[in-house]
């Protein structure tokens, strides 16, 4: 029997050592609260996350236990164990590996939570639980690949679950509890939308990790990478001695860590270190110094030093730091240097050493390399926008308020209304269900229960939740685009839709095309600070490869309305229509025509804004009659200004 094919060793990953040592971290102590791993693609952040598991030890069960309890700690047991244990009946046990449990994308709330079934509780009185993912990862790790793509009320609650170490599921009055003490590893790239602060806060750690700089690191890299796939098993081998030796230090550090103490000294730095870089809430002092204690175990101490707390602060506070539109979050470490020099000066403390040098990360980015020709135009300043509504169609209607409501396809939303018909994945309504019962009641036998349920009884819940709202953005950046401030109000508009869109479901994206292509410089997000750097750096010059922008938008928009079926699109061309880069299959105008009838069959809402002062309609692009083609409205602006931009945007909306 051949054995399983090896992960990628987590000591063979090069650079990166904020991130390994953030996942160490954690496995030495689960409690620090998880780790969030941010950053561009490709840059191991899953192979890391995965290579944990393989420095952890097999760790001891209850055999036959759906949720492996530790068999030696009755407080983390759950209730079916510690009823064994209580009638000193001997658990039998043995040895698994360290579950890794993966949180698929396309999670339900019942499938990470577990389910119970009501049919069969109030049928048969018996109360039936079925285990979810966070059953599977308890004593594990529970590893979410783009946290940040997932529902919002599914990292809450996973969120809850990581914090309490219990789960606890709860339908129509039925409870259940079971442990669920699980490492938790988010990765996310922040291209693609950003988790809500809310949410940020609940993460213990937050790692930003970017791809290598140095050219004999990267070239590592790729060595390493072909040298596995060539022979797993001998790449393996080769970094063993590597591997026990971080497994050493783990479990050496464990050992150590309940005995770890520290001074009122270091809870007062801990404090005036969150006081002055102005975070909210107490969250940032607890996990730094359950981190800073972690710390001084990891590095052999049995008490916790200044240089610790430093060390944990860089981990825990730059995802909690107060952060204005667009603005980065950025630890202000001349503030933490003051905070350090303003603790030793209270404790008196000689000054033997200077204190060690901080790095202040790189500096000023180069100036980008641009074309002959090409101006790079400022933003203008942005504005509140009154909150844009897109029409409802026949999937959607107007919920109270200013917002859009779809039916929910599986257990998540509001519930409205009970039905008749069982879908998927069945919710039953319990109310409805009873009243439907209720007046056949004394013409059935109900044994032992208090109420007789048939089949016709059954009723199951009609839910709703608030649709997502995406616009996408194709501008033309072409050379006529950088006259008369036409960019710098065109970002303005862009920037302050995204205001609007700021912690909310609303993602804004943004296509470019002038030279000779068209290209994506902002994936759908409601990032403002990203797409701020972005609009900052696009240039205007060239010609109008308008057919390369209707191409690109087509393929866009096709992928995400495959990812986001129920979500409400809009298209908005801000262009003069003035085409003159075909694709190579024919003239630019025809390619145009034949493009826009593509994008019309996807049934997304368009608008188009013609920038063209004196004549809508030239030989060279005709804009009202694209417009037609794609089934949208049509507006020539006779001077382009952000606010007139956004009113059009509104009218087309709905708002």
């Amino acid at each position: 029997m051949t054995s399983k094919h090896p992960l990628y060793p987590f000591s063979a990953l090069v650079g990166q050592d904020r991130m390994k040592k953030a996942l160490i971290l954690n496995a030495i102590n689960p409690l620090i609260g998880g780790v969030l791993i941010r950053g561009e693609k490709g840059t191991a952040k899953s192979t890391a996350a995965r290579g944990l598991a393989e420095l952890l030890p097999p760790i001891p069960v209850v055999a036959g236990c759906r949720f492996h309890c530790d068999p030696e700690r009755a407080e983390l047991m759950c209730d079916a164990c510690r009823k064994r244990q209580a009638k000193s009946e001997a658990l039998p046990v043995r040895e698994r590996p360290m579950p890794v449990v993966d949180l698929p994308l396309g999670t339900t709330e019942d499938r990470l939570l577990g389910t119970i079934d009501l049919e069969k509780a109030i049928k048969s009185g018996e109360k039936h639980f079925e285990p979810g993912l966070l059953a599977a990862a308890n004593r594990g790790i529970l590893y979410v690949d783009e946290v940040n793509l997932l529902d919002d009320h599914l990292v809450d609650v996973l969120l809850d679950a990581a914090a309490m170490g219990v789960n606890v599921v709860e339908r129509e009055g039925i409870s259940f509890i079971h442990p669920a003490r699980f490492i938790l590893i988010g990765t996310m790239n922040p291209e693609e939308g950003e988790l809500r602060p809310q949410l940020l806060d609940r993460f213990g750690l937050c790692v930003e990790i970017t791809g290598l700089q140095n050219l004999q690191a990267r070239m590592a890299v790729v060595e390493r990478r072909l040298a596995y796939e060539a022979d797993p098993e001998g790449f393996a081998a080769q970094f063993q001695g590597e591997q026990e030796a971080i497994r050493q230090a783990i479990l050496s550090a464990r050992e150590l860590l309940p005995g770890v103490s520290y001074g009122d000294d270091i809870l007062r730095l801990i404090t005036l270190i969150c006081l002055d870089q102005g975070v909210d809430g107490h969250r940032a002092d607890i996990y730094m110094l359950k981190v800073a204690q972690t710390l001084a175990a990891y590095y052999g101490r049995d008490a916790v030093s200044p240089e610790d707390v430093r060390e944990a602060a860089e981990l825990v506070l730059p995802h909690r730091l107060r952060r204005k539109p667009f603005s980065d979050k950025v630890m202000d470490k001349e503030k933490l240097e003051e905070t350090f020099r303003k603790h030793r000066e209270e404790q008196e403390q000689a000054h033997s050493a200077p204190p060690p040098p901080v790095s202040e990360g790189p500096g000023p980015e180069e100036g980008e390399v641009h074309l002959i020709g090409e101006v790079i135009t400022a933003p203008a300043d942005p504005f509140q926008v009154r909150p844009l509504e897109l029409p409802p169609d026949r999937q959607t209607r107007k919920a109270p308020g200013s917002r859009t409501r779809a039916r929910s396809e599986d257990r998540t939303g509001r519930y409205v209304r009970p039905t008749m018909v069982k879908g998927a994945a069945p919710d039953l309504a319990l109310d409805a269900t009873i009243r439907a019962a209720a007046p056949y009641q004394g013409v059935r036998d109900r044994g032992n229960l208090a109420l007789a349920i048939n089949d016709p009884d059954l009723r199951f819940k009609v839910r709703e939740k608030r649709i997502g709202r995406h616009i996408l953005f194709v501008v033309d950046a072409s050379g006529s685009m950088g006259v008369e401030e036409r960019m710098a109000e065109t970002k303005a508009a862009i920037l302050s839709l995204l205001l609007d869109a700021y912690q909310k479901r609303e993602r804004v994206g943004l296509i470019v095309f002038r030279g000779l292509e068209a290209n994506l410089a902002l994936p759908f997000t409601n990032r403002i600070d990203l797409a701020q750097r972005q609009l900052a750096n696009l240039p205007t010059g060239g010609k109008t490869p308008l057919p390369h922008a209707l191409h690109l938008a087509h393929e866009l928009l096709k992928n995400e309305k495959a990812k986001h079926p129920q979500d409400a699109f809009l298209l908005v061309l801000i262009t003069d229509g003035r085409a003159n880069i075909s694709l190579g299959r024919g003239r630019a105008m025809d390619e145009v025509k034949e493009l826009a009838a593509r994008l019309s069959t996807l049934g997304i809402n368009s608008l188009i804004l013609d920038t063209e002062k004196f004549a809508p309609c030239l030989d060279l692009g005709c804009l009202p009659e694209l417009s037609q083609i794609l089934g949208g409205q049509y507006h020539n602006l006779e001077t382009l200004r952000a606010p007139e931009v956004v009113a059009r945007i509104a009218e087309a909306l709905g708002g």
